[in-house]
């Protein structure tokens, strides 16, 4: 018996993290107009919300909109979402599409989606994952972030963090651990939107010719959403 529930979850995360990649324009918008509703919604509940000192500072943000955790004794995650980076002048980036998929093992069961934010402290993490894929808590150190713009990192005190990354879910808002979640390039989203050819690299640097109304909606959003910050 032991043996058919344990198949049971690994064939559920199967599916959770092999589910197929997201494939028309209309949802690579969909993506985009979710992570905005994600950063207004945190905005309209400063107490609760990513600390300014720690937004201040940060060299990119991820945003994870809808992130499914899925499990029954081993349980998978998966999302979809995009990331930004500032330039020296302190501006934000077109955003480059982005997967985070993940796995745990435990007594586990039922179905949950969340929206997930990593904010990025060091320019090395994200040069990290332009180059490729790579793990939060083993190539990047990660920690749960401090909540409410007068926080302080209770969990760090120094920031000494490379990312910190919170969890939305069911309108609650909190630091979260995603230590062993993998964060990568989605190469298929980014061409789909900007064209073949493109890389990372020349998104954030603005030299891409095809340019969608949509991300010119993003970033205008996101310097909104992180003004004088």
């Amino acid at each position: 018996m032991n043996r058919f529930y344990l198949l049971c979850g690994l064939l559920l995360a199967g599916l959770l993290l092999h589910q197929p990649v997201l494939g028309s324009a209309a949802e690579r918008i969909t993506i985009l107009e979710d992570a905005m509703d994600v950063m207004t919604e945190i905005n309209q509940i400063p107490e609760e919300g990513i600390p300014e000192s720690l937004l201040r500072g940060a060299e990119a943000i991820a945003i994870v909109p809808r992130v499914v955790k899925a499990g029954f004794v081993v349980g998978g995650r998966r999302g979809k979402g995009v990331i930004a980076v500032r330039d020296s002048r302190g501006a934000w980036s077109r955003p480059s599409f982005i997967t985070l998929t993940g796995g745990s093992v435990g007594f586990q069961a039922g179905v949950q989606s969340s929206d997930v934010i990593l904010v990025f402290k060091s320019r090395r993490s994200v040069e990290d994952l332009v180059r490729g894929k790579f793990t939060l808590g083993g190539d990047a150190s990660v920690a749960a972030g401090p909540v409410g713009r007068e926080a302080r990192a209770a969990t760090d005190l120094e920031l000494k963090s490379e990312i910190y990354s919170y969890s939305r879910s069911r309108g609650l808002f909190a630091g979260v651990s995603l230590e062993g979640a993998a964060l990568s390039i989605d190469h298929d989203a980014n061409e789909e939107v900007y064209g073949v050819g493109v890389t990372p690299r020349k998104i954030f640097a603005g030299t891409v010719d095809q340019v969608p109304e949509s991300i010119v909606d993003f970033q205008d959003h996101l310097e909104e959403q992180t003004a004088g910050l």
